[in-house]
């Protein structure tokens, strides 16, 4: 799920602003 994305920080700035919901996606 934390490599979700090529770029890996991505996420976890998705995971703040969205959280479950870009993890889903």
């Amino acid at each position: 799920s934390r490599m979700a994305t090529p770029g890996g920080r991505k996420v976890i700035h998705a995971r703040r602003a969205r959280g479950r919901k870009k993890l889903s996606a």
